[in-house]
């Protein structure tokens, strides 16, 4: 059925209709991203202040000319990796360096990113096979987690390397400095207890802050602003100020220009196309989620929210701070809160500045170890248990493609490891009997039985890689038929195309439009999974019966 609920208007107009629920979600989340945003930039070797300006920027500006009206654009813990590993290739040891001269690689990846959305390239998700997008992000995960744990207990380690840095665990835990672990392991405690209590009222308070306003006093009565030694158990450590969050005593002061002098080298591209490439991915699939969560099914415009990310992205790499995406977490608690318009994005990045000019000598009081547990949590998230299952319970095959591309990317980088990942999908399609010739191509036939009617006959492979192609055939179609997929013909249907038919079909529906999937009972799935992969088992007996 039709959505009957008029959408807010846009502009002036919906700040003047909704301007009291949204100033007062875009608080809360500003609760939320303030304590994020400072741990992301140190967890990705930028300076605290740099996590901050991009949210701002985020709010203050792209938010007002993004293409999705409730999405919440600042960093994110997606990025974290490429990000440090742009500052420590880059700067050969020297951090503060590696950082100027990954401003310049943000700068050239914004550019990119608008070049993607000027030619329309909103739907590159698409492209990419569920399992090794889901990889990547539980990879990100194990990333962060690798690296924030250490901060957590206190202990600076001696590796860099994800996979040595998640060995030498078991080391830093035996090395743990008391105070600073006890701070981050409540932190963690809180981020763990919270969601699981049920009163409504708790549920409204944000976790994040809860930690802030625990973490602080805790870090004052443990005297962590002044460097001294205490003894534990009958050893000694010490307690400084690099413990607590490092500010500039006002913005302007924090503001840091680009380097563009490595910009032409091979390994300043390398990490541009990554942030080009992932960012984009990762803002897209947020887009795509949200309008899902949207109350009003709004239906946001990909290639002009990339646009306008790739925008921001240029303007926080001339100001120093971090790349941008449209985030999932802030941007699902922005509709939780009873978000309407983009102005509860502008209003998180107006109190945002507001905190950090006036106040940060408060930030300062921050414990490192209580943002580390904040981003412990959010690696785990990415790469809990239920995202294993999940793809197993889809289909052996998505269960190695989410591994492998799990594992190459710990092993090398995140291009690499997702490469690996869409290439184990191409080899299992070939195994399942896909055709070589239909991987990029689909044979769609179209008929048209009555002016309300439209038949699409599938009849070649239906894949992740010849999605796009078969999607321009529906797009063509107007709002409001009646529309019969017929999958009888083809031989492969694959999980990732039935994943986006899936959303494809509710977001047909909401203009009360009408698609009808037939023809499945001809084939056998992978599992028993409703969106498993299928293969046709009736032309596999005709060939035989001809034969």
């Amino acid at each position: 059925m039709k959505n009957t609920i008029p959408p807010p208007a846009d502009g002036l107009a919906g700040l003047s209709q909704y301007y009291k629920t949204d100033v007062v979600s875009g608080f809360l989340v500003f609760l939320i991203a303030l304590p994020l945003c400072l741990g992301i930039a140190m967890a990705s070797g930028f300076p605290p202040l740099a996590g901050v300006l991009t949210a701002i920027v985020g709010g203050l500006l792209v938010g007002l000319f993004a293409g999705s009206p409730l999405t919440i654009k600042g960093p994110a813990a997606g990025l974290i990796a490429i990000a440090l590993g742009a500052v420590e290739t880059l700067g050969q040891g020297d951090m503060t360096s590696g950082y100027r001269l990954t401003l310049a690689v943000i700068v050239v990846a914004g550019i990119l990113q608008v070049l993607f959305g000027l030619l329309r390239a909103g739907e590159l998700g698409a492209f990419f096979p569920a399992s090794a997008v889901h990889g990547m992000l539980a990879a990100i995960g194990i990333i962060i987690i690798s690296k924030q744990v250490h901060v957590l207990l206190g202990v600076k380690p001696i590796a860099k390397e994800p996979l040595e840095l998640l060995a030498e665990i078991p080391q830093s835990i035996a090395n743990l400095n008391p105070k600073i672990a006890l701070i981050g392991i409540i932190s963690l405690l809180i981020l763990i207890t919270m969601p699981m209590i049920k009163h409504p009222a708790v549920k409204k308070i944000p976790a994040p802050l809860v930690v802030v306003l625990v973490a602080i006093p805790v870090g004052r009565l443990f005297n962590l602003d002044h460097a001294h030694d205490y003894i534990f158990n009958g050893r000694s450590y010490s307690i400084s100020p690099i413990f607590l969050v490092n500010m500039p005593d006002n913005i302007i002061s924090g503001i840091t220009f680009p380097d563009f002098s490595k910009i032409f080298t091979g390994i300043s591209w390398q990490y541009i196309v990554m942030f080009a490439l992932v960012g984009s991915l990762e803002s897209l699939l947020t887009v795509e989620a949200i309008d899902h969560l949207d109350p009003y099914k709004r239906k946001s415009n990909a290639n002009k929210d990339l646009l306008a990310v790739g925008a921001g992205n240029v303007v926080c790499g001339l100001i120093g701070g971090l790349p941008m995406i449209a985030e999932v977490v802030r941007s699902s608690a922005n509709v939780s809160n009873g978000a309407k318009t983009r102005w509860a994005n502008w209003f998180h990045g107006l109190f945002l500045l507001l905190f950090a000019a006036l106040l940060p000598g408060l930030i300062h009081q921050i414990p490192l170890a209580a943002l580390a547990a904040m981003l412990v949590f959010t690696g785990y998230r990415l790469t809990a248990p239920t995202h294993f299952k999940h793809a197993w319970e889809i289909g052996k095959e998505q269960l190695l493609i989410f591994v492998v591309t799990i594992v190459a990317t710990l092993a090398t980088d995140l291009l690499l490891g997702v490469a690996a990942g869409i290439l184990v999908k191409y080899l299992t399609l070939w195994l399942r009997g896909a055709s070589s010739k239909n991987m990029f191509k689909a044979q769609v036939g179209m008929e048209y039985p009555s002016d309300n009617e439209v038949i699409v006959r599938i009849q070649s492979d239906a894949l992740f890689s010849n999605y796009l192609l078969f999607k321009k055939k529906i797009d063509h179609i107007p709002a409001g038929k009646k529309i019969i997929i017929d999958f009888s013909q083809a031989p492969i249907i694959d999980h990732t195309f039935l994943e986006r038919l899936h959303h494809l079909q509710h977001e047909y529906e909401r203009n009360s439009g009408e698609i009808h999937l037939i023809g499945m009972e001809y084939h056998q799935p992978f599992s028993a999974h409703p969106l498993a992969g299928r293969r046709n088992i009736s032309l596999g007996k005709a060939a035989q019966q001809n034969s």
